[in-house]
Parts: structure tokens; C-alpha cells; sequence
């Protein structure tokens, strides 16, 4: 007798809860009268990426700052990238400072795992280069000088002009 009224009162509960979403027809894709807010929590692509770096203004290079910042690459990211359009494990970064805004390179320097996970542009880049960019514990300070080192080398024409000179 226990065993039937238990049985009964499972079935009932499980009528409850699948009918508790109601019938009015809405598929869960249409979201229309959900404000707008609480349909996706992905950030608007103003090209700046995500992370603390917003609006950055760059003022003429500064070949020391673009020196000390050329020491940080070849310790911290030349394994993985060169500065020419060469592909390594990553992507070459040649011309990177005239298709990306200062902004942006800095949020990649300084937040790489959160920017593939919800800039379109990084998420492009780790789907076309199935590796997931690390932090390197590279502070504010010395992302700076990385951006002022790729400036450089954009605007020199960097290690492809070196290797024309050889």
C-alpha cells in the first residue's frame, strides 16, 4: 500500500515539475521579451578586447621603452611567436599594431584566456591556432613596453628588414 501511494506521489511530482514550464508555444531561442540584458552577457566588440586596457592613447614611439620591450618579448613570448608574419606556435606579429587597437594587444598581453573566451577576434585566432595563448606574468608596466617594441617593429620593418640586410 505504501509502495503505490509512493509510486503515485513520484509519478505526480515528475508530472509537476516537466509541466511547470507552462504551453505558450516559445521555443527557449526566442527570447524576444527578455530584456535585452539577460539574453547574453557577451560584451559589445568595440575592438579593445576585454580587460582593464580602454581608450589607449599612443603618443610618438619611444625607441628605449621599444628596447626594453624587445628584451620582454625575447624572453617571454618568443617561443612562441616571432615578429615577422612567420606562424610558430602562435601567430606572427608582424602588422599587428595597424589590425589591432593598442587596446586590444594590451588585454591579450595581460588577460589571453578570458579574451579567447569571449573576444571574436582572439576566439578566431585560438580556433585558426588550436593553442591556447598563457599568461606570461607580464605586468602593466612591461605589456606597455611589448606594445611600444611591436610599434617599433611595425613601423621598422622589423626582423624581415633585418634578415634584407644579411
Amino acid at each position: 500500500m505504501y509502495k503505490t501511494k509512493f509510486s503515485s506521489l513520484v509519478v505526480a511530482a515528475l508530472f509537476f515539475i516537466t509541466g511547470c514550464g507552462g504551453s505558450d508555444n516559445k521555443t527557449e531561442a526566442d527570447n524576444s521579451e527578455a530584456p535585452q540584458s539577460m539574453i547574453a552577457d557577451e560584451p559589445v566588440d568595440d575592438g579593445q578586447g576585454i580587460g582593464k586596457f580602454k581608450d589607449v592613447t599612443l603618443a610618438a614611439i619611444d625607441e628605449k621603452l621599444a628596447k626594453e620591450g624587445q628584451v620582454v618579448f625575447d624572453a617571454k613570448c618568443s617561443a612562441c611567436h616571432k615578429t615577422t608574419a612567420q606562424k610558430v606556435v602562435g601567430p606572427g606579429l608582424a602588422g599587428v599594431t595597424a589590425k589591432r587597437k593598442p587596446a586590444w594587444i594590451l588585454n591579450m598581453i595581460t588577460n589571453p584566456v578570458e579574451m579567447t573566451q569571449k573576444d571574436p577576434a582572439a576566439k578566431d585566432l585560438l580556433a585558426e591556432h588550436l593553442t591556447q595563448m598563457t599568461f606570461q606574468d607580464v605586468s602593466d608596466e612591461d605589456a606597455k613596453k611589448l606594445l611600444e617594441y611591436l610599434r617599433y617593429n611595425d613601423q621598422e620593418g622589423g626582423e624581415e628588414k633585418e634578415e634584407a640586410k644579411k
